[in-house]
């Protein structure tokens, strides 16, 4: 879920952060200008968000390579860098499957109907996997998998093969943590009035999800297909297309009562569900 978005007549320059009741109205408002947004567009910035969430894996996959520092900070650092994608996106200006769960706000209060709902989130999920698919790819044909005398790739392979090994249930309630945790952080952008701002209250909350090893689908996305292409489909490297949809689809569940149940619909009841409903 990319920035706000909305006009101002002129600009904001307080310090305070937006109070609690606000962020709400505000993530609402994004949510409803959201499920209005032309689909060309909508296309458009998903997966200019999927490619944003690569270069944060790309980036969280070379980091944690060689990493002298044990495994605690080594996933501590991993989470900050891969942080990346969501700035990018958060500050950038894309559409993100994860952060658009909010968007579910905006149709508990009746101001956006299932259908259009719905139709934001298959477009930006298509968006989002052409988008992380597509930066696999390039990954791959561009060589950035030997650096470090291919353990840079090794990592890539470990990566996968830890994330296909999931039964149902792990990668579910993985998903149920991770955008948690997601939608938390988008939720603490709303707060902030600058991009500094914005940047702080992205780097806890992501950083903790990976550095806990929650499951996100559209990294999912980049990660899993990474590891087939490198290995050139080949069953016995243990990534296989069956595999990756086996992963995919219950994180990708789990990411949805994450994001719409436990952020999204809590802070509905809690700040704009009327009195009667």
């Amino acid at each position: 879920m990319g920035d706000e978005g909305q006009a101002t007549a002129k600009p904001d320059f307080s310090v305070d952060a937006y109070a609690p009741p606000q962020i709400a109205a505000r993530v609402e408002n994004a949510g409803v200008a959201k499920a209005r947004m032309p689909t060309l567009q909508t296309l458009t910035l998903a997966v200019l968000a999927g490619a944003f969430i690569a270069f944060g894996a790309m980036f969280f996959t070379l980091v944690t390579t060689g990493s002298p520092f044990g495994f605690g900070p080594t996933r501590l650092l991993g989470g900050l860098v891969f942080s990346l994608g969501l700035i990018l996106v958060v500050i950038g200006g894309a559409e993100l499957f994860t952060g658009n769960n909010l968007i579910i706000m905006a149709w508990a209060d009746r101001k956006i109907t299932t259908m259009q709902m719905l139709r934001n989130w298959v477009l930006v999920y298509a968006g989002n996997f052409v988008g992380s698919v597509g930066a696999a790819i390039l990954v791959v044909l561009s060589g950035a998998l030997e650096i470090g005398g291919g353990a840079v790739g090794e990592t890539a392979m470990t990566i996968a093969r830890g994330k296909v090994a999931l039964g149902f249930g792990e990668a579910f309630f993985r998903g149920i943590l991770c955008n948690t945790l997601v939608c938390l952080a988008v939720w603490l952008c709303f707060a902030a009035h600058t991009v500094s701002g914005k940047i702080l209250s992205i780097l806890f909350p992501i950083s903790g999800f990976v550095a806990l090893g929650y499951e996100h689908s559209v990294a999912n996305m980049y990660f899993i297909p990474l590891a087939y292409l490198a290995s050139g489909g080949d069953p016995a490297s243990g990534i296989t297309i069956a595999g990756f949809i086996g992963n995919l689809v219950p994180v990708t569940l789990g990411n949805i009562v994450g994001g719409s149940a436990f952020v999204a619909l809590v802070y509905w009841i809690v700040y704009i569900r009327k009195t009667g409903r």
